[in-house]
């Protein structure tokens, strides 16, 4: 057979409400066998207690049809084994998950086969448990077929002997596990624990050698940006979705606005709640979010939800840099600001090809203790002019300015890992792309440092380095091995709090434009979006959104680089000295 999960005209779909299953179920008899069994399921904690089949809308019965119409019952094979589900909170996501558990224990033929609901919490593991339980005890024939233990969270086929238990999940309650069927829930809190990856990576190891079985992720967008394995799930299900890996046997199904609702804020508009909220008008209700969307910008939500929070839990909104509250205005085009070149390049070699396009580069500084990131900010000033169109005084005019490229790179304690779990798959993600250098020895990163402004000096294109002057400590002593000091005219001291203000403009104004181009990666975004800029009665100043995890430091290098490139500096291995100003035409 041959079949593809793609589902390129996706946004389309969504829009116009159709299934966002691209094709029919491979086999039709065991997906309407399976669907007849989850349609008389009864959802007890709803008014009248209806059935699955009187409550929700087909996206739901689409779902169910795909994941047990990919089972062969003739080779006793399932060919789709790996399904995600991006949805909105209050779509019946645990109650779903209760279901197809419940309907896979039923249709199991496997004696003494284990299935497996993984929740990261006890209350969340008991939010799935009871609405299968209650499922039992609400059906005459189930009472007699299934046996309920809710001491052990477990139900037990009494013909088979299958087990269906669900665990709060950690490496005990998993490992050693055979499952056959496994469902996550709730995978965005997975990703922010370290080890995550390894401990779903053995409950589902038993897949191996059973052949029948699924693995199902179903979640809703995190609160935060995305890290760790629910970033690495979701980026790979994304990818096919969009047709840009084939992978014929994981299906995504993920709800989620397309990004010219995204870029316009269409989303904001309760007409659109739909797009990610499909069983809209039977679980969710327009009104509710309507109200909880006005308390929330108000900041009186009685529940203390943030406007961020809502729009990620009701909206699928993924958390980025343009959500933040007072965020630096440059956020909203950093994404944008790529240069496709460097962006396509491994993040070292990107740097040699940012200097390879430099007349001139100057680095940035910025780093504090053993608790803190150390960032480093390499800026390169292209040769040629790019003309800019200006309007001044209601006159157009042009006018001839350099593009600056930007790369950045961090370095942090291995015990940072340790203080700071909750941004420690974070970190993680970012050593795994080459952005970031984990140390044991604390004196390693200034090495790392000193090397990389040694091979841009070598080059005869360092133009100085710009650093926070209260925290350059040995920093100081290393540079002047390499005859880079303040006596020289290399080592700058970068002005910091307001003094950084015609640094943040400036910057702002250059990326929004296009004159600041960056060389991509994860890194630099998640760090932008730390940013808050504190506004006062005549001046602005940068710092953390919160205190402690929100890591600023490699922004902060790049701002400091940005000080010392608009001052127009030379390098020295240069013969041509350029004057500051700009050619007008």
């Amino acid at each position: 057979m041959e079949w593809s999960t793609a589902c390129p005209d996706w946004e389309q779909r969504i829009v116009e409400r159709k299934s966002l299953v691209p094709f029919e179920p491979l086999f039709p008899d065991e997906a309407e066998a399976a669907l007849a069994v989850f349609k008389s399921l009864r959802i007890v904690d709803v008014a009248g207690q209806p059935t699955f089949g009187e409550a929700c809308e087909a996206y739901v019965f689409d779902f169910v049809r795909a994941v047990f119409g990919a089972y062969d019952h003739r080779n006793a094979k399932r060919l789709i084994e790996e399904f995600f589900l991006l949805i909105s909170k209050k779509n019946i996501k645990s109650t779903l998950a209760a279901g197809i558990m419940l309907t896979a224990l039923i249709r199991n033929w496997r004696h003494s086969a284990e299935l497996l609901i993984v929740a990261p919490t006890l209350e969340i593991a008991g939010n799935s448990f009871k609405p299968a339980a209650d499922m039992v005890r609400a059906d005459p024939e189930l009472v007699h077929l299934l046996h309920v233990q809710d001491n052990l969270r477990q139900i037990t086929h009494l013909t088979t002997n299958a087990v269906l238990k669900v665990v709060s999940a950690d490496a005990s309650t998993v490992g050693g596990k055979k499952a056959a069927f496994v469902l996550v829930e709730e995978l965005w809190l997975f990703g922010k624990r370290p080890g995550s990856g390894a401990m779903l990576q053995e409950a589902t190891g038993g897949l191996i050698s059973r052949p029948e079985g699924f693995v199902i992720y179903i979640s809703t967008q995190s609160d935060e940006v995305p890290a760790g394995v629910f970033k690495e799930r979701l980026e790979y299900f994304r990818d096919v979705r969009d047709g840009k890996i084939s992978d014929p046997r994981s299906l995504p199904v993920l709800y989620e606005f397309p990004d010219s609702m995204i870029d316009s804020e269409a989303y904001l508009d309760p007409a659109n709640f739909y797009v990610t909220n499909p069983n809209m008008g039977r679980s969710v209700s327009k009104e509710w979010l309507e109200r909880k969307l006005l308390r929330v910008k108000s900041g009186e939500d009685e529940e203390g939800d943030t406007l961020q929070s809502f729009l990620a839990k009701h909206l699928n909104i993924e958390i980025g840099m343009r959500l933040r509250k007072n965020r630096w205005p440059g956020a909203n085009y950093w994404e944008k600001a790529g240069d496709e070149e460097l962006s396509a390049l491994g993040h070292f070699e990107a740097l040699e090809r940012l200097l390879d396009r430099s007349e001139v580069a100057v680095v940035g500084f910025d780093g504090g203790g053993l608790d803190d990131l150390a960032g480093l900010n390499v800026l390169g000033r292209e040769p040629a002019e790019i003309p800019i169109r200006v309007k001044i005084d209601g006159v157009w005019s042009t006018r001839y300015m350099k593009r600056w490229l930007s790369w950045s790179h961090a370095w942090c304690h291995r015990g940072v890992l340790d203080r700071r779990k909750k941004i420690a798959p974070m970190l993680s993600d970012f050593s795994k792309a080459g952005e970031l250098t984990i140390v044991d020895d604390a004196l390693e990163d200034v090495g790392s440092i000193i090397e990389i402004i040694q091979r841009i000096k070598d080059r005869g294109l360092l133009g100085g380095v710009a650093a926070d002057a209260a925290g350059l400590g040995e920093f100081i002593d290393a540079l002047e091995d390499i005859e880079v000091s303040q006596d020289a005219g290399l080592l700058v001291a970068a002005p910091q709090g307001y003094g950084m203000m015609n640094a943040l403009k400036s910057a702002e104004r250059r990326v929004a434009s296009g004159l600041i181009k960056h060389c991509g990666g994860i890194l630099m975004p998640w760090c932008i979006s730390n940013l808050k800029i504190e506004p006062t009665a005549t001046a602005i100043r940068a710092t953390k959104q919160t205190a402690g995890d929100a890591k600023i430091d490699p922004a902060m290098a790049f701002f400091n680089s940005v000080t010392l490139m608009a001052r127009n500096p030379t390098a020295p291995g240069r013969s041509v000295y350029e004057t500051r100003g700009i050619r007008m035409i």
